[in-house]
């Protein structure tokens, strides 16, 4: 073997031995990393502090976000919760779900609700499970209502020349559907149902915030609000946001100021963490977001449920304002 030969083969041992220190020091970087970030992390979580929980988009019955705050009712760290709302609402079994978790939350510890863009329907049903609203003086809120939709698809089957035969097993089974026009007999369990639904829902109201429904313009008729206009009316608390929040919770509460607010996330999968996020990003491109989110209500994928989901569904009652989400889209009227 020529010496040119010789020192070319010493090179190749030596970048190979020099490649396996430089992968082995990047994997040592990364697991050092990774372990710095658990402790930071599990420091916190094991220390006093006020945990800030967000609830946006749509309010579905979703298990994993009811369980961290049932994770927070038992921490004996987490000393009070704020909650983040910015929601218009979603299924009203999906409302209660979350109205009961965080009463049974506060039984325990100080909750706040802080309003953003939006807090309405089943979105403001979960903030009057707290023990205080603070709201932008912008926020559209209120909304107290139960819809449920379907659409009358009979004149366009008509005009395709296709009828739907069926057979059930009375006639007021899976009544109303969309192929044909409901009858008064088909609505009248309907109306009960929304009608039961909505006094129980303005119950709450009155029971949470002290007043009687018909002192408040367009309470009944499901109306919303500004954030000046609920606190007005009596059904938002102040002005503000989480400065205002923790200033409650330091003066009525006895929380100490020094605490510091750690944010507390629902327990995801990465993989359908980073599907949710792409789905989320172009639905709201596109302005569609909460048409999205009810299509897929089912599979959990724009929420936080997780692939398994819940089993929750867009059928059924809807305690929900404005679909479209486009809130920001409202102008003065000329």
């Amino acid at each position: 073997m020529t010496l040119e030969s010789e020192m070319l083969v010493e090179r190749r041992l030596v970048w190979r031995r020099l490649s396996l220190w430089r992968t082995l020091a990047v994997i040592l970087g990364l697991a050092l990393l990774v372990a710095l970030l658990a402790r930071g992390n599990a420091g916190g979580i094991h220390a006093d502090h006020i945990a800030r929980v967000d609830i946006s988009g749509m309010i579905l019955d979703d298990a994993r976000q009811q369980e961290l705050l049932k994770e927070l009712q038992t921490s004996s760290r987490v000393k009070a919760v704020i909650l983040h709302i910015n929601s218009p609402g979603g299924t009203t079994t999906g409302g209660e779900a979350l109205y009961q978790r965080i009463r049974r939350l506060a039984g325990k510890k100080p909750v706040v609700a802080v309003f953003g863009t939006v807090a309405a329907s089943a979105a403001y049903m979960a903030g009057i499970g707290a023990d205080h609203i603070v709201t932008r003086g912008s926020t559209i809120t209120g909304s107290v209502g139960v819809i449920v939709q379907w659409p009358d698809m009979s004149r366009l089957l008509t005009r395709l020349g296709i009828t739907m035969e069926e057979l059930k097993s009375g006639k007021l089974k899976a009544t109303p559907t969309p192929f044909k026009k409901a009858t008064s007999e088909e609505l009248a369990p309907m109306n009960e149902l929304v009608k039961d639904t909505f006094d129980w829902f303005v119950t709450l109201v009155r029971e949470r915030r002290n007043l009687k429904p018909g002192e408040v313009p367009g309470l009944a008729q499901g109306r919303v609000y500004t954030g000046r206009q609920a606190v007005r009316y009596a059904l938002a608390d102040e002005i503000g946001g989480e400065d205002e929040a923790l200033a409650w919770l330091q003066s009525k509460k006895g929380i100490a100021a020094g605490i510091p607010v750690m944010e507390r996330k629902v327990k995801r999968e990465f993989g359908f963490d980073m599907l949710a996020s792409v789905l989320k990003y172009v639905s709201a491109r596109l302005g569609l977001e909460h048409f999205f989110a009810l299509t897929f209500a089912g599979s959990g994928l724009l929420s936080n449920q997780g692939p398994a989901g819940t089993g929750a569904s867009s059928n059924g009652l809807l305690s929900l304002w404005q679909l479209s989400g486009q809130a920001e889209r409202l102008k003065t009227p000329h």
